[in-house]
């Protein structure tokens, strides 16, 4: 009794499905005062009145029933079909009544041909209280952001180590604690070596062996120099002729001292490494890209960095080189960036936020990620059109760009206004329509209800 009482309700609020349907005379359009603004509950559809307020039952905001257009008159337009107002997807190709027992409501040419298509139209009260939001379509550069971390290293074409090529004892220290900056050319250590002495004592007595022995006097240079005897000490042993006994090891390069395992007093062998120097002017940047990712990687590419202890600074530099080898455990490639260290802000070891950037396409047609909803088979969007209409189209979507956008590969044109905020709602209305559709279509998954005989 409660049903057949909501039915009556709606026949004499003269109610249709998607609007109201004034209870005028047949063949006639409705007034603008019959077309008065109903309103009812979405939760409880049988409440109805013409005026606004609260429903009775749940105490929810009533909301206007959405009024369709004015008809024309019957003889401009040729009935296609007829529906049920009560039963969606029941239709007949003669008046009559739906299986519920109401009177079917006749199906204009022009009216089939809009329900035909999947556009959906909603009043501007529906459309905020739904909260739809629209953004525009809009072309520009397409700029793939692509986020990782990484580890700052070592410059490994600027570490140099400290050894000496004979054997002997280290006499006084000069550079002795573990990250000590130097300068190419400080001393670093004094070493004392049989072989050192016995090379300055062959090289002065082939200075005074006369103008006949050049030769011998190149091979005593060339020992001395081989032993990494510098230009400056060979000149003081030739102005002074006085043999050291020991010499000053200098360092070949500027750097810090990352490792020292020379010790004062420590004998020595050819070979063994006393220091290990590195210039951290610039620092290099490992880090793993996963395999998605790889197409937008390649070596000159700009990269940022930053710093969890610097937040506010960013460093600038640029990838140099793409290792061939993938993990097979993380699916990640191996990429090393290089970068200016000015004031050493960047410590080997410290972790780093790192983004690469790839110029993909400089004019791409971008849309809003928030606007595509996903199905996992098609990926739709709402296109909103003049006069609360709401258009879904089935879109072709490319790579991700900087903020939040998506390159649209087919389905958008330049300038339309897509919905950002409320398209599920208006998803689930376009999939209601796109299943009765299939209902009236020969072919369709479902069947229509034949309607009974008057």
């Amino acid at each position: 009794m409660k049903y057949l009482a909501r039915i009556l309700i709606l026949l004499l609020a003269g109610l249709a499905p998607l609007g109201i349907v004034s209870c005028s005379k047949p063949g006639q359009p409705p007034s603008a005062s019959q077309a008065k603004t109903l309103y009812t509950c979405g939760m409880h559809p049988q409440i109805v009145q013409d005026h606004p307020g609260d429903c009775p039952i749940c105490g929810m905001h009533l909301e206007p029933v959405r009024q369709q257009a004015a008809a024309a008159t019957p003889g401009e337009r040729k009935i296609k079909f007829y529906k049920s107002t009560m039963m969606p997807g029941e239709i007949s190709q003669k008046p009559g009544k739906d299986s519920m027992g109401m009177e079917m409501a006749p199906v204009y040419e022009n009216e089939a041909g809009a329900a035909e298509t999947s556009t959906l139209s909603i009043d501007p009260v529906t459309v905020q209280n739904m909260g739809i939001r629209t953004a525009e379509v809009t072309r520009g550069p397409l700029r793939k952001l692509i986020r990782t971390v990484g580890v700052v290293d070592y410059n490994e074409t600027a570490l140099t180590d400290v050894t000496v090529k004979y054997k002997g004892w280290i006499e006084k220290l000069l550079v002795d604690a573990t990250g000590q900056e130097v300068k190419k050319g400080d001393p670093l250590f004094e070493i004392y070596s049989p072989d050192l002495v016995t090379a300055q004592n062959e090289y002065l007595i082939a200075l005074g062996a006369g103008a006949g022995s050049a030769n011998l006097k190149a091979s005593a240079l060339r020992k001395l120099k081989n032993f990494d005897v510098s230009a400056d000490q060979i000149a003081t042993l030739e102005r002074t002729h006085e043999i050291k006994k020991t010499l000053t090891v200098t360092a070949p390069g500027s750097g810090i001292v990352v490792e020292k395992m020379a010790v004062q007093g420590q004998m020595v062998d050819a070979g063994m490494k006393l220091y290990r120097l590195a210039d951290l002017s610039l620092v290099w940047v490992q880090s793993q890209i996963y395999e998605q990712d790889l197409p937008y990687v390649k070596p000159g590419q700009e990269a940022e960095v930053t710093l969890t202890y610097l937040p506010d600074r960013k460093f600038q530099g640029h990838l140099t080189y793409l290792y061939p080898m993938l993990d097979e455990k993380t699916r990640t490639a191996k990429v090393r960036m290089e970068f200016q260290n000015p004031g050493l802000l960047l410590k080997p070891g410290m972790f780093a936020n790192v983004v690469l950037k790839a110029d993909i396409d400089p004019a791409a047609l971008l849309v809003p990620d928030s606007a595509i909803l996903r199905s996992g088979e098609k990926n739709t969007v709402f296109v909103a059109l003049d006069g609360g209409r709401f258009d879904p189209r089935t879109v072709v979507i490319g790579a991700r760009g900087e903020g939040n956008t998506y390159q649209v590969l087919k389905g958008l044109n330049e300038g339309e206004r897509v919905v950002t905020s409320g398209q599920f709602m208006l998803d689930s209305e376009s999939q209601l329509n796109e299943a009765i559709q299939k209902m009236r279509e020969p072919g369709g998954t479902a069947t229509p209800q034949p309607a009974p005989a008057p």
